[in-house]
């Protein structure tokens, strides 16, 4: 089993280039196969949870290549096929295909999604959604089922809860749908607005991008582009607050600022100093961090719940208590107990809510990532702690991070793979 190895203690310093999105890389390359033409898209994170994409769209017979510049993605051929179980079972973002299959095809077939194991994530939203626009859809063993019967037909849409996937995947059949389709409780996450964008640069119509009420006039022929996807602010925010907890001073080459507004009001509360610059964006740590009463997690534009488990690792040297609460994901505090065995002083209150208390000076130990975004918490553990640390599953941060210790180590950090 890989692991990443870590030996602590050094503040991160100088620059460092932020990644293409994973979240918003992945409805994009899903949205490819509605073209029925040539694509190509720039910035393009290689991250396993891509190549995975990229195997299910080969799949359906697309012809996928990496470019020099970006991943160049003919759908002129898709059409429904079997998609191979182990890429869907690898990643939820497979869910995505649903949508698009629907529009294209009209039908489709696939296994349930998989993906982290952050807590309960069903997808009755989705197929709710579908299902006003006229889908019919059956489970068996496993495998969902879809049929848009006649052809999908535009609607209105009230979602009952905020929810990225769903609506991605919404308006992923609503572009294919013959007339308008209004949806309200519609996220608003950059992710979101960025498959909109590209869907519109293709030849859809969406009004109100960015906001909470997308109207959608489906039926119209789309074609294939180039489209470059933004900078991944989650792994922008992973190098920020390990630079906090480090102590150190960072520039985030292209880090997406105007979508990370909560988390860098968070590290300016513990005492940072952040500055917009033309390059991205440069953090300072402060000589002493300060611990937050309480961090909460919520929907854009507030904190983002892929960053909590982070944030609780550097609020381990803050002076201070914080009561960290989750509202997203229910199972996002399994970090707890191998931060407890570094020797952080963290307690579960209940499933939503956990105690953080500091500061104190982590040890070095041998632990595994279960998720991605554990994953990352846990290897700005080993940058905080004396020692060496190692991570083992790396295969969950290979999903999210296209190379971790290359980026941390521009940084300065002592850290390698084996």
């Amino acid at each position: 089993m890989d692991s990443i190895h870590i030996h602590g203690g050094v503040c991160l310093q100088g620059k460092v280039r932020i990644q293409g999105s994973k979240n918003a890389a992945l409805p994009v390359l899903a949205a490819t196969i509605l073209t029925k033409g040539i694509n190509l898209i720039h910035n393009c994170p290689k991250i396993a949870d891509v190549y995975l994409m990229l195997e299910l769209l080969r799949s359906l017979g697309c012809v996928v290549s990496w470019e020099e510049d970006g991943v160049r993605v003919d759908a002129r051929n898709a059409a429904p096929n079997k998609m191979p179980v182990s890429a869907i079972k690898g990643m939820r973002s497979s869910l995505c295909l649903l949508g698009a299959l629907l529009g294209e095809a009209g039908e489709v077939a696939m296994e349930y999604p998989g993906g982290c194991v952050i807590g309960e994530r069903p997808i009755d939203l989705h197929l709710a959604a579908f299902r006003s626009l006229g889908a019919e859809f059956r489970e068996e063993n496993g495998i969902i089922y879809g049929n848009a019967g006649k052809g999908l037909m535009g609607a209105h849409i009230d979602m009952p809860r905020s929810s990225v996937g769903a609506t991605e995947n919404t308006v992923l059949a609503a572009v294919s749908a013959e007339g308008v389709t209004v949806l309200t409780g519609a996220a608003r996450e950059p992710e979101v607005e960025t498959l909109c964008k590209y869907l519109c640069r293709c030849g859809a119509q969406i009004e109100g991008i960015g906001t909470d009420r997308l109207v959608i006039v489906g039926g119209r022929r789309l074609s294939g582009t180039e489209f470059g996807v933004p900078a991944d602010r989650i792994v922008a925010g992973t190098y920020l607050l390990a630079c906090l907890g480090t102590g150190g001073a960072v520039l985030l080459e292209d880090a997406p600022v105007s979508h990370m507004e909560a988390v860098v009001s968070f590290a300016c509360r513990m005492g940072a100093e952040c500055q917009e610059a033309q390059e991205g964006l440069y953090v300072q740590a402060p000589g002493r961090l300060l611990s937050c009463d309480r961090l909460t997690t919520e929907i854009y534009p507030g904190f983002p719940t892929d960053l909590q488990s982070v944030a609780l690792v550097v609020m381990t040297a803050a002076e201070g208590k914080c009561l960290i609460e989750e509202t997203i994901f229910e199972n996002r505090f399994r970090i707890l107990e191998p931060l407890r065995r570094m020797g952080g002083k963290v307690r579960l209150i209940d499933a939503g809510k956990a105690e953080v208390e500091g500061p104190v000076f982590l040890n070095g130990t041998e632990t595994e990532a279960w998720e991605l975004r554990g994953g990352a918490a846990l290897v700005t553990a080993g940058l905080m702690a004396d020692g060496e640390t190692i991570v083992k599953g790396c295969d969950y941060i290979d999903r999210g991070y296209e190379n971790i210790c290359r980026d941390l180590r521009e940084l300065g950090a002592r850290i390698y793979r084996v």
